[in-house]
């Protein structure tokens, strides 16, 4: 049997399509990879913050804690007994500063992360707290500024689970 020419040159750029194709497979394979790992540790550092100084701070009345994890500009919005709530960052850490802390209350507390959702330098977190007679949902809007995820935003509203 004759191999010709054209053949050759066939099977040639067929191998050379095959590895090209393999190659980017492998790239976007990495790359999904990295974005996962990225994401992961976007998401955990969100997870400290929340942790160690919106839940810390809420628990503690430690209103410096817990102003430090919020953007000055920050308004909270949301509504609790069915009425509405309205406020500045300035008023809600001044309220975290003149009220018995759940912690000195010796009241049941409990913050829960129940979702993470991040896109680019934005992400959105929403929690349960449980404090006082209350079940808060929150939801938290984060933006990476400078490097550090800060609340530019709170809604809240208070549920019956």
């Amino acid at each position: 049997m004759e191999v010709k020419q054209q053949d050759i040159t066939l099977i040639k750029v067929k191998t050379i399509v095959l590895i090209a194709l393999m190659s980017c497979l492998t790239t976007g394979l990495k790359a999904q990879n990295n974005n996962k790992m990225k994401n992961q540790a976007e998401i955990q550092a969100i997870t400290d913050a929340v942790e160690n100084y919106y839940f810390k701070g809420i628990y503690e009345g430690d209103e410096i804690l817990l102003g430090s994890i919020f953007h000055p500009g920050t308004l909270l919005f949301g509504d609790v007994k069915g009425q509405p709530y309205f406020k500045t960052i300035d008023l809600y850490l001044d309220g975290v500063k003149n009220r018995q802390s759940p912690k000195d209350s010796g009241k049941p507390f409990k913050g829960e992360i129940l979702d993470i959702r991040i896109v680019n330098s934005t992400a959105v977190a929403e929690l349960n707290v449980k404090m006082y007679d209350f079940n808060y949902r929150d939801f938290l809007s984060f933006h990476k500024i400078n490097g550090k995820w800060l609340i530019v935003n709170k809604m809240l509203t208070d549920v019956n689970e």
